[in-house]
């Protein structure tokens, strides 16, 4: 396991706007406020979302699309660097009227309402292509 030490910095609460991409506003945020890694967590609600699925044996996304009413029961990630942009690495766990649940690493949802925490650390995260996983880690 590769890590290092990092020191929390600023702490936000937010509430995203309705009808907008869910992982969008997260990225505009941390553009907007200057954040260069940090960690979050949310709750809330979208309409539909499409959500994606890293098959291991191929190594690629498959994406699911879903179009319906959820709850976000909840989602979390972080934020950091990818291609030259800020990136939110968002997982969320979306909930159905039965109770029934679909989960996955988030490509797009529209917020019908959502909160935030995010806290920002003391240090500058950047992507970059692991060869064995085929996906974009950060190098520690």
């Amino acid at each position: 396991m590769d890590y290092r030490e990092v020191e929390g910095m600023r702490e936000y609460v937010a509430r995203l706007d309705h009808g907008r991409d869910w992982r969008g506003q997260i990225e505009d945020f941390a553009a907007a406020e200057d954040i260069d890694a940090a960690f979050f967590f949310g709750l809330g609600a979208v309409r539909d979302a499409t959500l994606l699925f890293y098959d291991q044996g191929r190594q690629e996304y498959e994406a699911v699309e879903f179009d319906e009413p959820f709850e976000v029961v909840p989602a979390v990630g972080n934020i950091s660097w990818l291609d030259g942009e800020r990136f939110a690495h968002t997982h969320m766990t979306l909930s159905r009227e039965d109770g029934s649940v679909v989960a996955g690493h988030l490509d797009t949802a529209t917020t019908f309402a959502g909160e935030l925490y995010v806290r920002e650390f003391d240090t500058k995260l950047e992507r970059a292509h692991d060869e064995t996983t085929d996906l974009d880690l950060w190098p520690l």
